[in-house]
């Protein structure tokens, strides 16, 4: 069974696209959307398609993929940001193919000829992609996983190196995402970006 777990902070304007492809797709009827301390109507908006998991105060990323899985019932997760634009039903089968397939025990999801800003991104750093499908057995062998905050795709992909799993990059072409500048204004993003790569930081100096 496939679980699909979506962390969201203030994503009204962009989270009923990336629930109405889910559903679409039909992979899962295990849609959890983690609403992280929202104020804003992404909580309202989500529960038209998901179970909604409140979470009184902003924790991070992190702790909210891991109230996720508290509550996930699939061995495999399809993990997605909640600010996706363009997110269509082959994306999701195309992250979800080779785990379901035997192939790889994770995908990492990279944009493809969407928007310059983005796809050099993740050119420059692929595995901070949020876009993951894996097996369950991945999240649960991470330590402290609600610690790593906005570190957790790099938590993720130590996971992997360590242990040998099979990992297997698969492209989403016209797919990309708001960034921080644009959701919150240049200096409140720059701030929240500064903090993102803080997070991710410490996680990479962590033994």
């Amino acid at each position: 069974m496939v679980s699909v777990i979506i962390p969201a902070y203030n994503e009204e304007k962009t989270i009923e696209g990336v629930l109405k492809a889910v559903v679409a797709s039909g992979v899962s009827d295990d849609i959890i959307v983690v609403n992280d301390g929202s104020t804003d109507r992404t909580a309202d908006i989500a529960r038209k398609y998901a179970t909604v998991v409140e979470l009184e105060k902003n924790v991070g990323k992190g702790g909210a993929v891991k109230k996720g899985l508290e509550v996930a019932r699939g061995d495999i997760l399809l993990m997605l940001d909640a600010d996706l634009i363009g997110l269509k039903e082959e994306h999701i089968r195309d992250l979800l193919g080779p785990v379901l397939g035997g192939e790889a025990d994770m995908t990492i999801g990279l944009f493809s000829s969407g928007r310059l800003s983005t796809d050099f991104a993740q050119v420059i750093a692929p595995h901070l992609s949020g876009q993951r499908a894996l097996k369950r057995f991945v999240l649960e062998d991470i330590w402290a996983l609600e610690d790593v905050k906005y570190g957790i795709e790099i938590a993720i992909t130590r996971y992997a190196r360590r242990s040998g799993i099979k990992v297997k990059n698969v492209y989403l072409k016209d797919l990309t995402h708001v960034m921080k500048e644009e959701k919150l204004g240049f200096i409140a993003g720059f701030k929240a970006r500064l903090k993102m790569y803080w997070d991710i930081i410490k996680c990479i100096a962590s033994p």
